[in-house]
């Protein structure tokens, strides 16, 4: 019996076990005393919050890609307040009416985890990944049910066709790579800024506010399934919400001191929760 109980927690440690690929040769990794190693002895260590660092040195452009601390703690600050919570809900439909759920599922450009860990279930393995080392930290920590890595999304350490399911949320769609990873059938789901998308919030930062330009598709092998706009305001009474929401958005940089200071001092503000999801098959 004790001999049934411990094959049994053997395959199912193997069920669970992460995939990935070398970066270095495209050979499987093999998790080995906290280390992942491949047929060459290319080897990554596990880090104690539970991610692996699968970006070389040499594949990275600068000394630390992607976004920085700053943006990092803004981002998770806001989004546990729930204001994206209908995005997720949306996306979390669209999951389970066309999804395998007990099959692979990538999140491409992952941050903190938010989107990842609300597409875990009980069968599935659910993947993310960032360039951002400080982004996949928390999301290791926070949610030890996901496999997190950091990586680039030009070069996946995936094998082909590995995925039923990958999202792509305000991250960018490499449609060749993301084609290459997802098995026939397989689903695409990207997110995207509509039209109005934060328009008020751009007001405030420049005198000519544009809304999104939402013409530009970068997919165009794939099936498009389906096309939805999802549009709801979001209501502040915050002035931390406000400028965590600021914080996170790439035209932060754009606002002025005395911009900053104002949003302290507000104690309401409201603005448009714009979104284009689209769903794509291989």
């Amino acid at each position: 019996m004790r001999q049934f109980g411990q094959l049994l927690k053997n395959k199912l440690a193997m069920t669970l076990a992460p995939n990935y690929l070398c970066p270095l040769c495209q050979q499987a990794l093999l998790l080995t005393d906290k280390t992942y190693r491949c047929e060459n002895n290319h080897s990554f260590d596990q880090a104690k919050q539970g991610y692996v660092n699968l970006l070389p040195v040499q594949f990275k452009h600068s000394k630390a890609p992607g976004d920085n601390k700053s943006m990092v703690i803004a981002r998770r600050a806001f989004l546990d307040k729930g204001f994206y919570q209908p995005l997720v809900d949306k996306m979390l439909t669209l999951y389970q009416q066309y999804g395998q759920l007990d099959e692979p599922l990538l999140d491409a450009g992952c941050g903190e985890g938010f989107y990842s860990h609300q597409h875990k279930t009980a069968t599935n393995q659910v993947y993310g990944v960032d360039i951002a080392k400080e982004t996949i930290k928390i999301a290791a920590k926070r949610y030890q049910n996901c496999h997190f890595s950091v990586g680039t999304l030009s070069k996946l350490s995936f094998a082909d066709n590995y995925f039923s399911w990958l999202t792509s949320v305000y991250a960018p769609i490499l449609e060749t790579e993301f084609t290459r990873v997802l098995n026939q059938g397989g689903y695409l789901l990207t997110v995207t800024p509509a039209q109005q998308h934060l328009y008020e919030l751009k007001e405030l930062i420049y005198h000519n506010a544009s809304e999104h330009d939402v013409t530009k598709t970068p997919i165009s092998n794939l099936t498009l399934i389906s096309e939805e706009r999802l549009t709801y305001p979001m209501c502040f009474n915050n002035s931390d919400d406000v400028l965590n929401l600021l914080a996170m958005t790439p035209f932060a940089f754009k606002a002025s001191n005395e911009l900053i200071e104002q949003l302290k001092s507000t104690q309401e503000f409201s603005c448009q929760a714009d979104f284009i999801l689209r769903l794509y098959q291989k």
